[in-house]
């Protein structure tokens, strides 16, 4: 990893990414997002203060985790400008986060307990089934699917027919 000189307190996005080792094009989505910034120099090149390389690897750290990028956003925005995220910082932050985390884990395992089910059934119709239709209203009174094709004649969307769900796997309009 390239060391960086003290004397020097801004550095240019390759620095920046070789330092970091985040992408060029992710050092600018980041800045693009509000997780960094940078100043301009006369000729238009970015400048990136030293502390940007603290904020780089804890956006990084948290996206490691799953956390979204707005949620990471918010979390900077509490730190003054300019100051190097601390490890109190870190686990002031990563404290708020631990809830959702553990709700998302709870969630996957859910979804692991279900997908046994889904691929002993094949369909993917179960009564139960969580991953193929999560929000299924017509579960609790009928299995099996139910996709009847157009609605009426000439009706489409996104130039194929439209199709809609039934109650009822025999009926047919």
């Amino acid at each position: 990893m390239p060391q960086i000189p003290e004397k020097i307190h801004e550095l240019t996005v390759g620095q920046l990414a070789a330092r970091s080792g985040a992408t060029v094009s992710a050092l600018h989505f980041y800045e693009s997002k509000g997780l960094i910034s940078s100043r301009r120099t006369t000729g238009n090149q970015r400048r990136y203060s030293r502390d940007a390389l603290r904020r780089v690897a804890f956006v990084r750290a948290a996206q490691r985790v799953g956390i979204p990028l707005a949620t990471i956003r918010d979390a900077l925005s509490e730190l003054p400008e300019e100051r190097t995220p601390t490890r109190e910082d870190w686990a002031r932050l990563s404290e708020a986060w631990r809830s959702e985390l553990d709700e998302r884990i709870k969630q996957l395992n859910r979804l692991r307990d279900h997908l046994t089910d889904c691929i002993g059934c094949g369909c993917l119709s179960l009564d139960t089934c969580v991953l193929s239709n999560p929000d299924d209203m017509f579960g609790d009174r009928l299995t099996g699917s139910r996709l009847l094709v157009e609605q009426g004649k000439g009706r489409q969307k996104n130039g194929r027919p439209e199709r809609e769900w039934a109650e009822s796997p025999d009926t047919c309009r």
